[in-house]
């Protein structure tokens, strides 16, 4: 094979996207940072990486950038015993957080994840260094990451990976779009012999949520000129359930109907006869009114290969393809038989009692993406040129449900179409072509110059759910996607970069990049980064960097409109309307057309090394983001109910809400916009010491983590002038407690490697700081605080023989789960806290009534809707043995 030339540390100390985070093993790149792989000198490796944070030596965090890249290695990502990338890299990159909501239909096939509080479109991912196709899925229900779409990453199998490089910093001038609050990079395998079989399994201490998996990986090579590596992943994780004991007496507040004014007079006994003949019963019998919340049934299938071929003369050509399905059931909220009193005798058998109903979400997911390109040298210059495709599909069906407009038009005889009890809802399907173009050149001993373009075309479309599943209120819980609101929309863009690096002195490199973009549909932007690192001496280094970023509206913020079930707090499920930005009704209520977000980035980095075997980093971050694209919260009439008094006529002419609602049948309303600024300041910090003599063997401990110094809107809302005149706002507190303080104000690692013989031994403590959430319905003056808490998990690997490793894992040791209580803001929400006084009625609280509001009557005891910081599941186990050849 082709030998590598030793790369200049001018050159490996770029950030643009051929060179940072270099394709490993392109002859024609620069080498990535892993000096264990890595094919350049060993001395050159340790001029630009040091030890940092990670089990057993390997590569975090890189002292000598000019801006944080953390390394995570392999083996490190897999003995978290993590059931996905996504999960396991919580529990290893401080700044990284993910949550998985109880209940939320299309949202359980991707979790929301982030990077520093800035949601999951801010983050760009890449496979070796080429970007990945963004989800199809945009979450559109009550958690975080709301309003947002994100790359899968959990879509490529860990046995694939390499290592993943997680950049710390905004990137957009080297990377474009997306790249606000940092990147992930994900290595893939590329070794030409050799492979290995890994068997997993698992379990819950609740023995649910069984899991099970296999996967080969292996190289192959051709010839003595290049590789083919190829990663086959089969697993399933079965369902874990968690639910809450149910509260009768709010349940028969919520749905008696105790207090509507023709029952106002006779409310006391309205409540009581429907709590006892109706509630009670149900619930004695099933305490958890039937509910279904954690984590849902996963079955996933995997492929991934990765190769190069080097055909001579300084020409190599590569290319990978990924492919997974994803198959996800999970449920609805339990129709019980006081809520929905009847199926239309479609669902349960004749001549059995009717206890209500639950309906299935069944999605399937299909995830794809290939890179293929060239890599040469051409008169001095390195070049690369990549095409890339990529696409993401969704569809959705539900299943044991009933249309009910449908039943009940069929039972009164108004129609012969009955209602079907399965549907298929349509779905969501995205794909993207992207061709790169990058050179760079030393052009001086101290001195190297990059440059590159990027074309890309962009497809979103959203797909039709049959007839049955949209129409009369569509498929009960989950309604289908609309003909009318369902088609395709596209876009291209293209970019050009470049930049120099210059190695000033022995001790002090400075970096500068411009970009600029052009979009067919929003227009263009320039951006730009400088970063400098000065080495005060062989100890201190310290980097900064200040960059200017932006993230175009997605296609999917910009054309998504259909109708949705939502629960709200008191009022149950209700359908609402989500209409796009470029629709008449956006139009009549003065929404403007989306534009790009813009972001100010600046950091600040000092990194201590006292000794090879210590090293200290600390980097301060400021991220400052201008029209900040939000889904608004749902607007409402403002008139109330016609009943054709000149009151109402008067108020309906002078209000355009109500004229662009009204006629739609819409009872809420909600759409994209640029809504906001936002100011985010943190800092993250890596600690590590290693070969420390202990028990016979050597030990690395580590700390790191990340403090949240400030996140929060920067100024007022930016409210079209119908909403302003309304008095309402696309902001209410909820929504806003979901983007800034419903991530964790802080987290920390704490963990301890220890190497003993042919064994292996890991303890990491995670805690997670409180996080805030402003629950929708819940009274203005409290709010609901997740309490800081710490999961302990356990890893052992041990090598059987030379070529078989037995791993065993238990995470989250002591079984915490999540906890949280209400919080007053001011005296008035102490007020309600401390308030004992019954009502009279139905035997609550005030703050009895505040828990079953944002607890759905305690069906969401541990996390409420909203979610928390992590998982519910408590303790689990997972065993896993790895087979090399």
């Amino acid at each position: 094979m082709m030998k590598i030339k030793s790369i200049p540390l001018a050159v490996m100390m770029l950030c643009a996207s051929q060179v940072a985070f270099a394709q490993s093993g392109d002859a024609a790149a620069p080498q990535s940072i892993d000096p264990s792989a890595s094919t350049a000198p060993q001395e050159d490796v340790q001029k630009v990486v040091i030890v940092s944070t990670g089990s057993r030596g390997s590569q975090r965090t890189m002292i000598d950038t000019p801006v944080p890249v953390d390394i995570l290695g392999a083996r490190e990502l897999t003995k978290t015993g993590q059931v996905s990338l996504d999960k396991s890299m919580q529990f290893r990159v401080p700044s990284f957080n993910t949550v998985q909501t109880p209940v939320n239909d299309a949202t359980s096939l991707l979790d929301p994840y982030e990077i520093r509080n800035m949601g999951p479109s801010r983050v760009l991912v890449l496979i070796n260094g080429k970007r990945k196709n963004a989800s199809s899925l945009i979450y559109t229900q009550t958690s975080p990451g709301r309003g947002e779409s994100g790359a899968d990453i959990s879509a490529i199998p860990a046995d694939a990976i390499k290592r993943i490089e997680v950049l710390r910093d905004g990137a957009s001038a080297q990377y474009g779009s997306d790249a606000i609050a940092g990147v992930v990079n994900i290595i893939l395998k590329d070794n030409a012999e050799g492979g290995s079989v890994t068997a997993r399994t698992g379990i819950t201490h609740k023995h649910d949520g069984k899991m099970g998996g296999l996967s080969l990986n292996q190289g192959v090579a051709l010839g003595d000129q290049g590789f083919v590596n190829f990663t086959v992943d089969v697993s399933t994780v079965g369902l874990s359930n968690r639910p809450g004991t149910v509260i009768a007496n709010g349940e028969a507040a919520d749905f008696s109907d105790y207090l509507s004014p023709e029952n106002a007079p006779n409310a006391a006994n309205v409540y009581y006869d429907f709590y006892k003949n109706k509630v009670l019963p149900f619930l004695t019998a099933h305490p958890d009114a039937g509910n279904i919340n954690g984590s849902p049934k996963t079955n996933a299938y995997k492929g991934l290969v990765n190769s190069r071929y080097d055909i001579g003369e300084g020409i190599s050509i590569y290319g990978n393809a990924a492919y997974v399905r994803k198959d996800v059931d999970s449920y609805a909220n339990y129709r019980t038989p006081y809520w929905r009193p009847t199926d239309y005798g479609l669902l349960h058998k004749a001549g059995e009692p009717y206890i209500g109903y639950v309906p299935t979400f069944i999605g399937t997911l299909d995830d794809y993406n290939a890179t293929g390109g060239v890599k040469m040298d051409l008169n001095g210059w390195n070049t690369d040129v990549s095409l890339t495709y990529g696409g993401n599909q969704q569809k959705y069906h539900v299943g044991n449900s009933v249309n009910r407009g449908m039943a009940a038009d069929f039972a009164s005889g108004a129609s012969k179409v009955q209602s079907p009890t399965e549907f298929y809802a349509g779905g969501v399907k995205f794909q993207h072509f992207v061709l790169n173009g990058d050179i760079s050149k030393q052009v001086a001993p101290d001195v190297s110059v990059y440059a590159g373009t990027e074309m890309r075309h962009e497809k979103y479309e959203v797909l039709a759910g049959e007839e049955a599943s949209y129409i009369k209120g569509g498929a009960d819980s989950f309604a289908g996607n609309a003909p009318e609101n369902s088609f395709p929309s596209s876009r291209s863009n293209y970019g050009v970069y470049g930049g120099a690096t210059w190695d000033i002195t022995k001790q002090w490199l400075i970096d500068g990049t411009g970009r600029y973009e052009k979009y067919t549909d929003f227009g263009s932007a320039f951006v730009w980064k400088g970063s400098t690192r000065y080495k005060v001496s062989d100890v201190v280094t310290l980097r900064a960097s200040a960059s200017t970023g932006f993230r175009a509206p997605s296609l999917a913020q910009t054309f998504t409109q259909k109708a949705q079930y939502s629960f709200v707090p008191g009022s149950g499920i209700q359908v609402s309307g989500l209409v796009n930005n470029v629709s008449s009704q956006a139009a009549a209520l003065q929404v403007p057309k989306l534009k790009a977000e813009k972001s100010d980035n600046i950091t600040l980095g000092l990194g201590l090394k006292p000794d090879s075997d210590t090293s200290v980093t600390v980097d301060y971050y400021h991220i400052k983001v201008k029209d900040r694209i939000i889904l608004g919260k749902e607007i409402t009439p403002i008139c109330g109910k016609n009943d054709g008094s000149d009151a109402y006529k008067k108020c309906y002419a002078a209000s355009s809400l109500d004229q662009v609602m009204v006629p739609a049948g819409l009872v809420s309303v909600s759409f994209f916009v640029n809504a906001l600024d936002s100011i985010t300041e943190g800092i993250d910090y890596v600690v590590s010491r290693k070969n420390i003599p202990a028990l016979g063997g050597k030990m690395t401990l580590n700390l790191s983590g990340n403090y949240s110094l400030k996140n929060e809107r920067d100024g007022a809302v930016n409210n079209p002038s119908p909403i302003a005149s309304a008095k309402q706002s696309v902001l209410d507190a909820t929504q806003e407690a979901l983007m800034f303080t419903s991530r964790p104000k802080f987290k920390t690692i704490i963990g301890a490697d220890l190497d003993y013989q042919n064994m292996n031994f890991s303890l990491n403590n995670t805690v997670f700081g409180p996080t805030r959430f402003r629950n929708a319905g819940m009274d203005t003056n409290l709010e609901v605080k997740f309490k800081t808490r710490a999961v302990t998990d356990f890893a052992m690997n041990y090598n059987l023989t030379k070529n078989t490793t037995l791993s065993f894992n238990i995470n989250n040791i002591l079984n915490v789960t999540p906890v949280w209580e209400f919080n007053a803001l001011n005296s008035a929400g102490q007020a309600i806290i401390d308030d004992k006084k019954k009502d009279a009625i139905t035997g609550l609280t005030p703050i009895q009534n505040q828990r079953n509001l944002i607890t759905f009557n305690g069906r969401y005891s541990m996390m409420t809707y909203d979610g928390s910081q992590f998982s519910q599941l408590g303790r689990t186990f997972a065993a896993s043995l790895n087979y090399r050849f």
